[in-house]
C-alpha cells in the first residue's frame, strides 16, 4: 500500500468539514537512489492519539523528521490545522503549534530541572533564550515552569541537575518543556526508550495527560506495544517506507496483511 487505504482501513477519518490537526499528503523522500518513504497519506483529527509502528528501517523517524521540518520531502505536503507547512522551518512549525521529542535526550544537562523548564516557557513568552540570564523566580515564565513540573511529577526535583535525572524523569522533563510551548500537535519519538520498567506507568500517565488535560493531538512512535495499545485510538503501520494500514488497534492487530508482513518480526 502506498499511502492509500485498503478496504476497511480509513486513513482519513475525522469530522466532516473540519480541518484535521495534522494532514500528510502523498509524502515521499528519496535520497540518492533509495526510496525512504513513498506516497504516505493520512490525517489525524484534532484530539486523537495515533501510534506509528513498524520494524527498524520502516521509516518511522524519517516520517517524524519530515513532519517536524528536520528534513524536506522530495514530494508531498504537510499541513497543520489546514495550513501548508511543507517548506516552513522548524521554528515556524513550533510557532504554529507543532512540538516534538526525540529518541535521545535534548535537555541542557548542566542546568537544573527548573531552569530547563523556564527556558521553554521563556521562549513561548517571546523572550530571547540566554543560558546566563534567567527570568526571576516569581515571574510568569518561572511560575509556568513550576506548574508544569508539578504536573509531570518533577516538582520535588526542580533544583536537581537535569543531567543527573533517571531516564524516565528526563522524558517527563522533556514533556514539561514541550507543554511550556503550548503545542496543538505533539510528536513523541519512542518516549519509553531506555526507561526503567518501574517508571513506565508514571510516564504513560504523563503522556495520557497531554491528551486529556491539554487537548493535544498526539502522534507517537513506540516499540513498547502494551503502552502504545493502551494509549492510542488508531495505529499506522509502516513497512519498507509504505503505509501498510491505519485503523483501530484491534483491527490492525487482526489484519492478515499486517500479520503476514510482520511474521517473525517485532513491530
Amino acid at each position: 500500500m502506498t499511502g492509500r487505504s485498503r478496504p476497511g482501513v480509513d486513513a482519513d477519518a475525522g469530522p466532516v468539514g473540519a480541518a484535521p490537526a495534522l494532514e500528510v499528503r502523498e509524502l515521499s523522500l528519496r535520497i540518492g537512489g533509495a526510496q525512504i518513504l513513498e506516497d504516505i497519506s493520512f490525517t489525524v483529527p484534532t484530539g486523537e492519539i495515533v501510534g506509528v509502528i513498524g520494524p527498524n528501517g520502516a521509516g518511522k523517524t524519517t516520517l517524524f523528521n519530515l513532519v517536524s521540518g528536520v528534513h524536506q520531502p522530495t514530494t508531498g505536503q504537510v499541513l497543520l490545522g489546514g495550513r501548508d507547512l511543507t517548506r516552513a522551518s522548524i521554528t515556524a512549525r513550533a510557532v504554529a503549534g507543532l512540538g516534538r521529542t526525540f529518541q535521545t535526550s535534548s535537555l541542557f544537562p548542566g542546568l537544573t530541572v527548573h531552569e530547563n523548564a523556564r527556558l521553554a516557557a521563556q521562549v513561548r513568552a517571546g523572550r530571547a533564550i540566554s543560558l546566563f540570564t534567567f527570568p526571576r523566580r516569581g515571574d510568569a515564565a518561572s511560575r509556568r515552569a513550576t506548574e508544569l513540573l508539578e504536573e509531570v511529577g518533577l516538582g520535588h526535583r526542580a533544583d536537581h541537575r537535569a543531567g543527573d535525572l533517571p531516564h524516565g524523569d528526563k522524558r517527563k522533563l522533556e514533556i514539561a518543556m514541550l507543554l511550556a510551548t503550548d503545542p496543538q500537535v505533539v510528536l513523541l519519538d519512542e518516549p519509553m526508550a531506555g526507561v526503567a520498567s518501574g517508571d513506565v506507568p508514571g510516564l504513560t500517565e504523563v503522556i495520557r495527560g497531554l491528551h486529556r488535560d491539554h487537548g493535544c493531538t498526539v502522534l507517537m512512535v513506540e516499540h513498547h506495544m502494551e503502552v502504545l495499545l493502551g494509549l492510542v485510538e488508531r495505529v499506522a503501520v509502516l513497512h519498507f517506507g509504505h503505509l501498510l494500514a491505519m485503523d483501530t488497534p484491534e483491527a490492525v492487530m487482526a489484519d492478515p496483511t499486517v500479520q503476514s508482513a510482520y511474521l517473525g518480526e517485532s513491530v
